[in-house]
């Protein structure tokens, strides 16, 4: 493949030849659900699982709470 423009990010030792093209293309279009936290948040919840698990209690709680409203 041959490059038309020169991007200045891209060095020259940067070797694409053996890449796959569209190799997660699949996997990304059955759902990708990113979502960027603040700093001061993500030191409080160490991975995502933790960060689920808050969100998932979070979940019960207003549910409970719009039953009883």
């Amino acid at each position: 493949m041959k490059r038309t423009q020169k991007d200045p990010d891209m060095l020259d030792e940067y070797d694409f030849s053996k890449a796959v093209r569209g190799k997660y293309a699949a996997r990304y279009a059955k759902g990708a659900n990113v979502v960027v936290i603040e700093p001061d948040i993500a030191k409080v919840f160490p991975d995502h699982d933790s960060v689920n698990q808050a969100l998932r209690t979070l979940v019960k709680i207003v549910k409970k709470q719009k039953k009883f409203a």
